[in-house]
């Protein structure tokens, strides 16, 4: 899956808060981002790692908490 059907997949499930994400790190202003591993970003398993995936490539460093912190 590509880019630009990533993105078409989140704008279809309504997900602009994820959009917004992809979109900053594209222009450079999210360096870092903590998440709760058992969580993710999206409900759906396959494209949370889709969305992780493509942020890592743009440089994203992806930090995992516990559900303590």
């Amino acid at each position: 899956m590509n880019k630009d059907e990533l993105i078409q997949q989140l704008t279809e499930k309504q997900l602009d808060d994820i959009i917004e994400l992809i979109e900053d790190a594209e222009g450079g202003y999210l360096e870092e981002l903590e998440l709760v591993e058992s969580l993710g970003l999206v409900h759906d398993g396959e494209l949370n790692t889709r969305v992780i995936e493509l942020l890592k490539s743009l440089g994203v460093k992806i930090i995992y908490v516990t559900d303590d912190e």
